[in-house]
C-alpha cells in the first residue's frame, strides 16, 4: 500500500501524544507503526503553529473518538479500509480548515514527538485558558 498523506496524518496525530483515543487500525491496516510511518521533517513551529496543531488535534481527537468503534465493528477488512479513508478525509479537513497542510500538521507533530523543548512548548499552551 503507498503511504499516502492521510495515513501520515493519522500516524502523526497519534505519536504525538495528543489524543487520548487508543489508535484506529490506520497503523495496523498498513503494517506500520506510527514512529515508522513518520516521514516528516521536524520543524520549528511557532506559538501560533503549535496553537492551530493543538486545536486541530482536539478536534482531531473526537474523530478518532467517533470512528474508532466503527473501524472495530467493520465486517471485514474492505469495510475497514472504507471507514479509514472517511476517517482520514475528516481528519485531513479538520486540518485544512484551520490553514495548515497535512505536511505542516505532521513536520509539527513530528517536532512534538522528536523535541522535548518543543514538546513542553505545547502542553504549556494547551494548559493555557483557552488552549
Amino acid at each position: 500500500m503507498i503511504r499516502s498523506p492521510k495515513a501520515l496524518l493519522s500516524a502523526a496525530i497519534l505519536a504525538a501524544g495528543f489524543v487520548a483515543a487508543p489508535a484506529m487500525a490506520q497503523t495496523a491496516a498498513t503494517g506500520q507503526s506510527p514512529q515508522s510511518a513518520q516521514t516528516a521533517p521536524a520543524v520549528q513551529p511557532t506559538d501560533a503553529q503549535l496553537q492551530s496543531f493543538i486545536k486541530v488535534s482536539k478536534n482531531i481527537s473526537a474523530v478518532v473518538q467517533e470512528y474508532q468503534p466503527k473501524v472495530q465493528a467493520a465486517p471485514d477488512d474492505a469495510a475497514r479500509e472504507q471507514v479509514i479513508r472517511e476517517a482520514d478525509e475528516k481528519m485531513v479537513q479538520l486540518v485544512r480548515a484551520d490553514g495548515l497542510s497535512v505536511e505542516e500538521f505532521n513536520g509539527i507533530g513530528a517536532a512534538v514527538e522528536q523535541n522535548p523543548q518543543v514538546r513542553q512548548r505545547a502542553m504549556e499552551l494547551a494548559h493555557q485558558p483557552g488552549g
